[in-house]
């Protein structure tokens, strides 16, 4: 049954790609067509067989047409020829780096009777499979003496796809997802990639690999034409060719997608015959990895990432992230007992450096930055966290609040009362919680209240940001934007509204300029380098923007972070589900966040007062800011 299953599915991705080169055939006839009667008529002509006015008429106007047409007909096929396929941005894994890994690859290959991957790379995502890097631009000979593990210290990874020598092979580029590798261990990893691998026997078929190149050379040729070209003549011939690649893309579009799904089903039906009882448990293991590294990449690495840090083993933090969760959630008691085994990471000769190179692409992907360390963009270890990173972002906020409590002061909108001998623009958090207080009205106020002199300069303040940093800035982080993003009072909207702008004015400021030179290591992708450039980066962002709201209640929690740590004695911690942490006395102070949300909500102060004098905070004491 099985190997009707597998027949059955290669038989109808071979149909469908010669259904597919059909597509190519008729094109290729149609371009020739008026070249073919225009031929005829000039033998006809030479013959003396088709003589006359009309006649001469005729061959003129069907030779210019047959030299318009081939003239297109090459242009379209020299973009197509040329345009180079986008490849995945992965970390290439050269076989002495990992003798073992390759071993298990090909030892898998050969009990599934298909051709092994010609290479092995890394992506830092959950998810494995297969990539056809044999066009000749996307793998040029590695640069004499540099090694093809990372992009770490003076080894950087590859974005252009795999630079092997053997450009032309046949066999795809297994690339596997880089948490598998630490959190699977290699029985499961086995089991997971069996599908995968079998996925290189449809490959090897000449009708399949020569449909795919079409397809992809034509997905190509779309990319190119969309470039954006300032020379009119240029844009309107690539606007030309953009309209008949596309004609083609969408002719092939079913024939190639069912293609692709009897590959599929041709590799699923011939994987069932290797590990198929352990990869039922092993794809549970990939659901588990997903939700960890979702987790760790928003809660952990994104803060160090938005500071300029980023940290050095977020494959290993997986390892950690999953082990705290097995230990909190009672369904996953059963996990632990798997980490005696042995990781599939073993299979590499230096797991730690192949960690950090994927680390750092993981950063540059999800959040862009430059391509390799320096001093706005240096690695951190997980030791070094709390201090390097939750430290030093909780006093950055604060300072960050402070500024724009500054310059909201200076506008009129609210200067808190302060003792005589305190200075009432000290960085204390008495300061910040006076200015979201709201005011209590006294017993006979009347219900229609007229505005304050405060609230009117509030408004005022926030016009002037919005006029200053544009009117979509408060848009953008949704300030305003209906009763659940509005905070508890106008003091607390302009608040909101200055965080907003002041960290758009700096994204903005950091933020690379386009024209400006990639940094070393990312080199072009020929005619699409638009699809990986420098301005495209981040390529797949974790989050949205966030809304005032939100910037106001992480600027809050860190001023009380900071006085907790200044006047309590509390330190910077690490969590490894929900990231940076207050530890007090050792605990995680875990019940702080509603009670901020409270003061920035309805302006009442009181949980937050209880919290801080249960905890020994003291308000009225300045902060050491950055």
């Amino acid at each position: 049954m099985t190997g009707m299953g597998v027949e059955a599915g290669a038989q109808v991705a071979r149909s469908r790609a010669l259904a597919v080169l059909r597509i190519r055939s008729r094109a290729l006839a149609v371009a020739l067509l008026p070249a073919a009667v225009a031929v005829v008529l000039l033998a006809g002509g030479s013959t003396g067989h088709l003589v006359g006015g009309t006649w001469d008429l005729a061959r003129w106007i069907t030779s210019v047409a047959a030299l318009v047409v081939l003239l297109a007909a090459a242009a379209v096929a020299l973009v197509v020829a040329r345009a180079r396929p986008a490849m995945s941005p992965t970390v290439p894994i050269a076989e002495e780096s990992a003798l073992d890994l390759y071993h298990l690859v090909r030892d898998l290959a050969d009990r599934l009777g298909v051709p092994a991957p010609s290479a092995i790379a890394l992506t830092p995502d959950c998810d494995s499979w297969l990539e056809d890097r044999t066009h000749p631009a996307n793998a040029p000979p590695p640069p004499e003496g540099r090694d093809e593990i990372s992009g770490v210290r003076g080894l950087r990874p590859v974005f252009q796809g795999q630079r092997r020598r053997a450009a032309a092979t046949a066999s795809p580029v297994l690339v596997i997802g880089s948490p598998f590798l630490w959190w699977m261990r290699v029985a499961e990893l086995r089991a997971v990639l069996a599908p995968v691998v079998a996925g290189t026997g449809p490959s090897a078929n000449p009708d399949i690999a020569a449909a795919r190149r079409f397809v992809r050379g034509l997905d190509a040729a779309v990319a190119v034409a969309a470039a954006h070209r300032r020379d009119p003549v240029s844009r309107a011939a690539l606007a030309g060719v953009g309209w008949v690649v596309r004609l083609l893309l969408r002719s092939c579009r079913v024939h190639a997608s069912e293609m692709e799904r009897g590959v599929a089903a041709a590799a699923a039906e011939r994987a069932q015959a290797v590990d198929y009882g352990l990869r039922i448990v092993a794809q549970e293991q990939v659901g588990l990895a997903y939700a960890g590294w979702d987790r760790l990449l928003t809660r952990v690495a994104l803060p160090a990432w938005r500071m300029g840090r980023w940290p050095a083993r977020l494959d290993a933090g997986v390892v950690a992230a999953l082990t705290e969760l097995s230990r909190r959630d009672r369904l996953a008691e059963g996990f632990t007992s798997r980490l005696g085994e042995r990781p599939a990471c073993d299979l590499l000769e230096e797991p730690g450096l192949v960690d950090e190179a994927a680390s750092l692409l993981a950063a540059r992907l999800f959040h862009g930055g430059p391509a390799e360390p320096g001093p706005d963009w240096a690695p951190v270890d997980w030791q070094e966290y709390p201090e390097e990173v939750v430290d030093r972002k909780w006093r950055m906020d604060a300072a960050r609040l402070h500024r724009v409590l500054d310059a909201l002061d200076a506008r009129g909108v609210h200067r808190a009362s302060a003792p005589a001998r305190q200075n009432p623009d000290a960085p204390t958090l008495s300061r910040v919680m006076n200015h979201l207080t709201t005011p209590q009205p006294p017993a006979a106020a009347t219900t229609a209240a007229v505005p304050t002199a405060a609230e009117t300069a509030a408004e005022t303040a926030k016009d002037e940001y919005a006029d200053e940093y544009g009117s979509g800035a408060g848009d953008e982080y949704g300030d305003g934007d209906g009763d659940d993003e509005r905070v508890g009072s106008e003091r607390g909207e302009a608040l909101a509204a200055g965080l907003s702008a002041e960290v758009a004015r700096e994204e903005e400021a950091a933020a690379p300029v386009n024209g400006q030179q990639a940094p070393a290591g990312l080199t072009g992708q020929g005619p699409d380098t638009a699809l990986w450039d420098e301005g495209s980066l981040p390529l797949f962002p974790l989050q949205p923007p966030r809304t005032g709201r939100e910037l106001l209640a992480d600027h809050v929690t860190a001023m009380v972070c900071c006085a907790a740590m200044d006047t309590a004695g509390a330190m910077p911690g690490l969590d490894w589900l929900d990231g940076p942490s207050l530890l007090l006395n050792g605990e995680r102070a875990a019940d702080l966040g509603p009670k901020v949300l409270t003061l920035i909500e309805t302006g009442d102060p009181a949980p937050l007062d209880a919290w801080l004098r249960t905890t020994g905070v003291r308000p009225e004491k300045p902060v050491r800011l950055v």
